[in-house]
């Protein structure tokens, strides 16, 4: 019975267990069945070959057989006596009979040249004509061939018998079938099989017995896992960065790898022989050679300290110890690289959460130095381009870059030498500095004061640092999108060892992750430069004069980016003022673009003089046709939609009325003369562009005088703190309080209001009202009559006079008559006229004087150039040529015509030149 050792792999022992030399998992089992395959073909091919070699050899023995019977027949002395006695077959047959059983041929044929047989072993053939390849035979030629005859398939040989003289009287022919020829050699087969079966058994007892012995060599181990041993063995014995040693139990060292030579420093021919006669420490050659095991015991092995760790190999194999060797000095020096290694990512780890939390240039230009200083250098200091600080693009050739500012410096106390932030640095050529620059390469400065470049830019600066104590310097440029942005240097002072070639990558590293953020923050200070440019363009640049309100404004963009919060006061007609404030949803250029094309569209459609719900609808139709251009925008990948809301208000200073209509807009605040807060409650119709075509509902509240109006953007009571109620509270807590200017109350406002870090647009106007007293308006009513219009003007003549207006009695007598002439020729009652008055407040502007005409008609005058032929069609040029501004606008009950004349001095035309103004509409060949 076998036994096996127990530390052996289960498939081995498996293996074993089987006892099957088939099995193809081992070697042992695929080499048997390869060598029995082999036999059994050499084997069938030798049978084949000695069958057909036997056959060839009956066959051949046939044909020599047949031509000796065939020749000794007809030469033998009685032949040719028998063939010229009278009866030939008498005398042959018998000798034939005879020849064929004393040869064991199978027939003896004697014929004549006729082909008549003359004798036969078979007697019934006797006296027929032979048909066969005879004609050689018969001219005197022997020969031997196969042919199928009577007898079937044989080998016939045929010989000539010649007369005494010489000539050819009769042909002997030896016939032997084929069928005996094979029956020879069947005969032999059983002797071939035998020897064939023979030797395959024996074939097959060898290959059994060399695979036996080859099976217990391999342990039963197939091919792949030989060649996976293989390889580990070979893996074991070059690769591997640790000492393997293997002892037999006698002492001899069996096996050892690349590494432990390395480390014991063993000769060539060291497997073999003795551990005890290797020349190694005697401590070490001890323990090696007992059959003690270690783990991890340090031994001296030349100047290397090695870690031994000794494990015995019974029961699991023969006798004897794996020995691992590790060199400890290596393995400390190899640490401390991965300790440094893991200190650089992870400075570079935190460099990625404290570089960029801005979109500052120059505090991310700060945050470079703070994160290089202590980990990696003693000091850091950052040099940008001037562009790069203004958001500007920086040139594209570095090599003509000689100028740099000095953005951040970390790591120096009070007095340290190098330039202050601000400084513009000049550089020279051969500057390291200018080299990385040019190059676009670091360049490391192992020792300052051997570095004449580096002297050469300033020589007193230069001595001043080398006293300060620094003494290595590394530059690295800043590069992003393949631009030159700046350069960052390290220093290190006393202390600190001098920068090597290792330092090289960690530093251009952690300037490439710098250099985006910096890029980025340029690349966004010029976009919100530009978005700031564009907003500020779109805004009012100043108020227009009106003597309606008093105005003050605040306008403050996000932190986050220019958004689309803006205001507006538009003059209007009869001294109404209209006070606008909006919000378009976003921040960037499309939302700055898109609130200049609303702010546009509030002028247009004020000019028009509309009333405040239709200017809305009109609004909320151009906003809905712009979100349709968008969306036709995204579908080929670009468009966003637009979201605004809008307030608009119109306050007539003559009534005090004030109509407002809000769409998605906060409501205002109305802050009374004795300092009450009230939130008047709007009607709000639905933002810009999703009104879908409803009416948007108008709201009219009277509103005292020196009241202030607040209009505001949600950005002021809306924020990360607080809901829009602790908002309006906060606004109205803010608003609350004794009479103040306008620009006082703006001021109140954003202080109490503002958070430190805006998230949205604020946009603040506050109006404070004014009214137009008693004597600075006149009505008179005017009955459909063109006689009337002398009164009124003689009226309106003497409220002129009143005022102290004489100057302009002329100009307003004249505009009148042409206004009321129009209303009574082409309108309808009831017509009305009044005469408006203003004087502004604290403007050096003397005022103007606004003449209104109002009738039941909704139909326009429309200004023309008038023929030569044509008897009217001159008033309103009349109008237009001595008014400031005129125009029209439409009430519920008709229409109103009204025209502007200035109180400056100079603006009004004299009397005296009417005439040149009126004859200047022709010229003479009209006339």
């Amino acid at each position: 019975m076998r036994t096996h050792r127990p530390g052996r792999p289960r498939r081995v022992r498996e293996a074993w267990r089987s006892g099957s030399l088939l099995s193809l998992r081992s070697l042992a089992g695929q080499v048997f069945l390869l060598q029995l395959a082999v036999v059994m073909l050499l084997v069938a091919a030798a049978l084949v070959a000695l069958v057909v070699q036997a056959q060839r050899d009956v066959m051949a023995d046939a044909r020599h057989r047949t031509l000796t019977v065939a020749q000794t027949f007809a030469n033998s002395p009685g032949t040719v006596a028998a063939l010229t006695s009278t009866n030939p077959t008498a005398a042959l047959q018998p000798h034939a009979e005879a020849a064929r059983k004393a040869t064991g041929v199978d027939a003896v044929i004697v014929y004549g040249l006729n082909g008549i047989t003359l004798a036969h072993s078979d007697p019934r053939q006797v006296g027929k004509r032979v048909i066969g390849p005879y004609a050689a035979a018969a001219t005197g030629k022997p020969f031997t061939s196969t042919f199928k005859g009577s007898l079937g398939l044989s080998v016939i040989s045929a010989v000539p018998v010649r007369g005494p003289d010489g000539s050819v009287i009769a042909i002997v022919s030896v016939p032997v079938t084929v069928e005996r020829v094979q029956h020879r050699v069947n005969r032999q087969l059983p002797v071939l099989l035998g020897g064939a079966a023979t030797a395959l058994v024996v074939a097959a007892g060898g290959s059994g017995l060399v695979s036996r012995r080859l099976r217990r060599q391999t342990h039963g181990l197939g091919p792949t896992e030989m060649t996976r041993m293989f390889e580990h063995h070979d893996a074991v014995l070059h690769a591997v960065r640790e000492g393997v040693l293997i002892v037999g139990g006698d002492g001899r060292l069996l096996l050892v790898n690349d590494e432990a030579r390395r480390l014991l420093d063993l000769p060539a021919d060291a497997e073999r022989r003795y551990v005890t006669d290797l020349g190694l420490d005697e401590d070490l050659a001890g323990l090696l050679a007992s059959d003690r095991p270690a783990t991890d015991e340090v031994y001296l092995a030349a100047d290397r300290l090695l870690a031994v760790s000794k494990r015995l190999t019974a029961p699991h194999g023969p006798v004897g110890s794996v020995v691992t060797l590790r060199d400890t000095t290596e393995l400390r020096a190899l640490s401390g690289r991965a300790e440094r290694a893991r200190e650089r990512l992870q400075s570079l780890y935190d460099a990625g959460l404290r570089i960029g939390t801005t979109l500052d240039v120059k505090r991310t230009a700060e945050e470079l130095a703070e994160v290089a200083v202590t980990r990696f250098a003693d000091v850091a200091t950052v040099d940008l381009l001037d562009p790069v600080l203004r958001g500007e693009e920086t040139p594209g050739a570095p090599a003509g870059i000689t100028e740099l500012r000095r953005t951040a410096v970390a790591g120096l106390d009070a007095g340290h030498a190098l330039d202050p932030v601000r400084e513009l640095l000049r550089l020279v050529p051969a500057h390291p500095v200018s080299t990385a620059m040019t190059e676009g390469r670091p360049v490391l400065v192992g020792d300052l004061r051997a570095s004449d470049a580096w002297r050469a830019q300033q020589p007193e600066g230069a001595r001043r640092i080398l006293d300060h104590g620094i003494h290595s310097m590394l530059v690295v440029p800043l590069r992003a999108r393949g631009v030159v942005l700046g350069v960052v240097s390290f220093w290190r002072a006393k202390g600190s060892p001098p920068f090597e070639d290792e330092d090289v990558s960690f530093a251009e590293e952690l300037a490439a992750r710098a250099a985006v953020c910096i890029d980025n923050a340029r690349r966004y200070t010029r976009e919100h430069a530009m978005a700031v440019t564009l907003q500020h363009s779109l805004l009012p640049r100043a108020l227009p004069e009106q003597s309606a309100v008093e105005v003050a404004y605040r306008y403050l963009p996000a932190l986050s980016g220019v958004g689309g919060d803006w205001f507006d006061v538009i003059p209007l007609s009869g001294t109404r003022v209209a006070l606008v404030v909006g919000d378009v949803v976003g921040h960037g250029l499309h939302a700055a673009a898109t609130m200049g094309r609303l702010r546009t569209a509030v002028h247009n459609f004020a000019s028009l003089d509309m009333p405040v719900e239709e200017l809305l609808g009109r609004l909320d139709e151009l906003v809905a046709q712009i979100d349709a251009e968008e969306v036709t925008a995204a579908e080929h990948g670009q468009g966003v939609i637009t979201g605004a809301t809008c307030q608009y208000a119109v306050y007539d200073p003559t009534s005090g009325r004030l109509a407002i209509a809000t769409a998605g807009h906060p409501g205002p605040a109305v802050v009374r003369p004795d300092g009450t807060v009230d939130f008047p409650q709007l009607p709000v119709s639905p933002p810009l562009g999703l009104g879908a075509g409803l009416p948007v509902e108008t709201a009219e509240v009277t509103v005292p005088e020196d009241a202030r109006l607040v209009l505001y953007t949600d950005g002021l009571i809306e924020d990360r703190t607080r809901d829009p109620g602790a908002g309006m509270e906060a606004l109205r807590d803010a608003l609350t309080g004794p009479a103040r200017t306008p620009e006082a109350t703006c001021a109140a406002v954003m202080e109490a209001m503002l958070s430190d870090r805006p998230r949205d647009d604020i946009a603040l106007l506050v109006a404070r009202t004014r009214r137009l007293g008693p004597d600075q308006v006149a009505e008179w009513e005017v009955p459909r009559d063109p006689a009337a219009v002398a009164p009124v003007r003689t009226a309106c003549a003497r409220r002129l006079a009143e005022w102290g207006l004489e100057r302009v009695g002329f100009t307003a007598e004249l505009i009148l008559s042409e206004l009321i002439t129009n209303s009574i020729r082409y309108g309808a009652e009831p017509i009305a006229v009044r005469l408006l008055r203003t004087e502004p407040v604290g403007s050096p502007d003397a005022g103007a004087l606004i003449l209104e005409v109002a009738d039941g008609s909704s139909t326009s005058p429309r200004l023309r150039r008038a023929k030569v032929t044509d008897e009217g069609g001159r008033g309103l040029f009349l109008v237009a040529r001595f008014a400031e501004r005129w125009g029209t606008r439409y009430t519920t009950t008709g229409k109103v015509i009204w025209a502007e004349v200035s109180l400056h001095h100079d603006a009004t035309p004299e009397a005296e030149g009417l005439d040149e103004l009126l004859l200047g509409q022709w010229d003479d060949t009209a006339l």
